[in-house]
Formats: structure tokens, C-alpha cells, sequence
């Protein structure tokens, strides 16, 4: 039998889908090259907005109406967080965030047995009491996730995620050195450390993020280091002085900040004021010079006044940050934002919505206009025509090189020669490591 799996979310869901896609090889299952002709679909959900659910939810109506005897399994932040709306989706067979290395054998018994009921098995949160390690699997990406911690407790007003996640648990050390050695023999150079809360990495364990990057820089073979998404409340400066000690690790740090107004932080249960997110970018950049600062940031929360967008906006100005993922606030059930009142109007969302955006295209243009000169080590991703390859730098800048016959994986130093707007960057190879 032939399956496919789509993966919705974050990087930490796209590591778990490479697992149970491993998994499903071993039982015996071949990949289908075609999702709408595979006789088994495993839908791997995201949950941080309703808009998520309904694309699941709609994804199982057009494979069902397609292919009436194709099983579906979903399985992940939807139903772990709103189990009874996941088990009216259609989906033959239903799980949460927990065990999904496990899925393969559900599917595989559930197969086996013939059953035409709905199996639905999702775990209580209560249950996870340490990390899941599970199987040892190529994503086939250039860059190789090694996940090292799952859930969260900050408990942010506007989202799900510690519902569906559950509580904060830590990969140990040992494990994450043997994940890294295996991704090594795979061929792959950068590493990226990933988690649901990667800030609070060892806070179970007695443990800190910067332990665990030493671990991953320290095998042999490991090139590069990245780090996925940060909580900056969490992040010291003992902390990124222990940080700029690994020379492997790449500088660039995606800190979320979601607002840089004090007040609407407070309402957002957010653990920070923007004067102690901007004394964390100042600890980066003193001890990472150069290095780039990116951000997720949020227009139209509850209650958002216009000062409050016009303090968030002069703040994000003020930091200067190389990227930002400027997204507009949607209210989601279950979390504490959605009992408010004071809703912003799509309009006026909007409104800021484009304003935020003009300032991030022209923060993002000016920083890859500051990288035209200097001489970076291009990691290259894919290629994309015979004339050109493109690759990142360690800041995350993305450079395309012409007239070279690089692959994939290989690492050029290469002189930036100009910037495409705040598109991509254009280098010469200089040397190929």
C-alpha cells in the first residue's frame, strides 16, 4: 500500500513527519509520488490558528471526495487540542501530539484488522512526563532538525500551544549527540536545533539551551548551527556569552517579539518589556557582531490601540531587525484572548497590517544592502537551473550564484556583488570548501 503524509506548521512538526514517514517504510508501506492516489494519508495538523483546523479539516473533505477508500490518519496539535471537532473531521483514524513515532503501527494494525470504525487515541497531557526520543530519520533537506525540546508554560494569552503540547520537556545530552552523528553520516553539514519553546531547553533537566548547542557543535563532521525560533525573556547575557563561545553556531537569531508596546505585551501575558528585548538584541550584537536579528510580530491584538501600533512600529525601527514575519491577530477558542471584547476591526488591522509590512520590507532591503562586499560561507540548498544555485549565509541571508557547478550541501566562500531588494542577494564564488 502506497501512503503520503502533509505536514501543516512548524519545524518541529516537519522533524516528526520525517519520523512516522520512516516508520511507515519499515512497516512495509511504499511513499506515493501523488497524495490524491495514496491509500493512506497521514495529516500531521497545526493548531495555532482556526484558520489551521479548517485546513485540515477541508484537506480530508477533497482527499475523501476524491478517493472514498483512501484511510486517514491525523494526527498532532488539532486534535490534541480540540479532540471532539477532530473526530467529526472524517478522518479514519485520529491521534494527538504525543507517540507519533507509535502511528506507523496503529496504521499498520489498523489495516490489518480490516476496521471501518473511527480510532480515535488521543493521550491526555497529563501523561508526558519526560521527552519522547523517537526514531532516528532523514528529513532529506539540505539543513538537518534535530528536535530537543517539546511544550511549553508560559501560557501566552493568545495561544494554544501549551494546551497541545503540554508541559516543558528536554532532550538529554546524550541523545542529541547521537541524533547529530547520525545526520552527519547522512550528509548533512548544518544543523538546526528545534523545539516548541527552544528558550527553555534543560529547565527540567538542570540544563540550558547553550548546553545543548556545545553538544551538537561538538561532533565531529558539524559544520554549521542554528538555532530555530527564541523566547527572548529567557535568553541572559551569561547565556549568549556561552552562545558566542561556539564558534559553529551561525548568527542569526529569530527572536519573537509580537508586540514592542509595554502595554499591549501585559495584555498578551508576554514576560518581557520592549526595553528588556532591546537589552537582549544590544547582548547579541555586542557579543555576535554582525549578526543578523529577525522577528515574528503581531498587528491587531485585542485591545490594540492606535498609539500602542504606532509605539510597536517605532520600536521595531528602533531595533532594526533584518526580517520580520508580520502576521495580523486572529482570535483563536480555548485561550484566554478569546474571551475579550475589544477586538480590533479587520479594517484597521489591515491598515497596520500594511504599515508594519512597508517597514519590514525596507528594515529587510537595508540589511541585505550592509551585506554587498564582505565575504560569506554560502551553504548551498538547490539548484535551480543549470545557470544557478542558491544558497544561505550564516546570518540567514539567501544568495544566489551564477556560472558555478556546486551542490547540494557544499559550502562556497563567496563575495557578496549586490542585493535584489529584499529578495535575495547576488555572489562570486572565491573559494569551495
Amino acid at each position: 500500500m502506497e501512503y503520503a503524509i502533509q505536514t501543516f506548521g512548524c519545524k518541529v512538526n516537519q522533524y516528526e513527519s520525517a519520523v512516522i514517514s520512516e516508520g511507515m517504510k519499515k512497516k512495509g508501506f511504499t511513499k506515493a509520488e501523488d497524495i490524491r492516489k495514496a491509500d493512506i494519508v497521514i495529516i500531521n495538523s497545526c493548531s495555532v490558528t482556526e484558520q489551521s483546523d479548517k485546513k485540515a479539516c477541508q484537506l480530508i473533505r477533497k482527499l475523501k471526495n476524491g478517493n472514498p477508500d483512501c484511510i486517514i490518519a491525523l494526527c498532532g496539535c488539532f486534535p490534541q487540542a480540540f479532540k471532539s471537532e477532530a473526530e467529526k473531521s472524517g478522518a479514519d483514524i485520529i491521534t494527538g501530539t504525543e507517540d507519533k513515532d507509535k502511528l506507523p503501527d496503529i496504521i499498520y494494525n489498523y489495516v490489518q484488522s480490516s476496521q471501518k470504525d473511527v480510532l480515535s487515541d488521543v493521550s491526555e497531557l497529563t501523561d508526558r512526563l519526560c521527552f519522547n526520543d523517537m526514531p532516528l530519520s532523514d528529513m532529506g533537506k539540505t539543513r538537518a532538525f534535530i528536535k530537543i525540546e517539546d511544550g511549553c508554560d508560559r501560557y501566552c494569552a493568545y495561544c494554544i500551544i501549551p494546551y497541545a503540547r503540554g508541559k516543558v520537556r528536554s532532550r538529554s545530552i546524550e541523545d542529541i549527540i547521537k541524533e547529530t552523528e547520525f545526520q552527519v553520516k547522512c550528509g548533512h553539514k548544518e544543523m538546526v536545533a528545534v523545539g516548541i519553546n527552544l528558550s527553555l531547553y534543560g529547565s527540567d533537566i538542570g540544563l540550558r539551551l547553550a548546553d545543548a548547542v556545545h553538544a551538537i557543535c561538538s561532533v565531529e563532521g558539524v559544520e554549521r548551527v542554528r538555532l530555530s525560533s527564541l523566547e527572548p525573556e529567557l535568553i541572559t547575557e551569561e547565556d549568549v556569552i556561552r552562545l558566542s563561545n561556539e564558534p559553529k553556531l551561525c548568527p542569526h537569531f529569530h527572536l519573537a517579539l509580537q508586540s514592542g508596546c509595554e502595554a499591549t505585551l501585559k495584555r498578551m501575558n508576554r514576560h518581557y518589556t520592549p526595553d528588556e528585548y532591546y537589552k537582549i538584541v544590544e547582548n547579541l550584537r555586542r557579543y555576535f557582531p554582525g549578526c543578523s536579528v529577525t522577528t515574528d510580530i503581531m498587528v491587531g491584538f485585542a485591545g490594540e490601540t492606535d498609539e500602542e501600533f504606532e509605539k510597536s512600529l517605532a520600536f521595531c525601527e528602533k531595533v532594526g531587525f533584518a526580517a520580520m514575519h508580520v502576521f495580523t491577530y486572529s482570535v483563536r477558542s480555548g485561550t484566554e484572548a478569546a474571551e475579550r471584547t475589544d477586538f480590533v476591526s479587520p479594517d484597521v488591522a489591515a491598515v497596520r497590517y500594511k504599515k508594519m509590512s512597508e517597514l519590514a520590507v525596507r528594515m529587510k532591503t537595508e540589511y541585505f544592502k550592509k551585506t554587498v562586499g564582505k565575504i560569506k560561507q554560502v551553504l548551498i540548498q538547490k539548484r535551480e537551473s543549470e545557470s544557478y544555485a542558491n544558497g544561505l549565509t550564516p546570518e540567514y541571508v539567501p544568495v544566489r550564484i551564477y556560472n558555478c557547478d556546486a551542490k547540494k550541501h557544499d559550502i562556497l566562500t563567496i563575495k557578496v556583488t549586490s542585493a535584489q531588494k529584499n529578495e535575495f542577494c547576488v555572489g562570486e564564488v572565491q573559494k569551495v570548501l
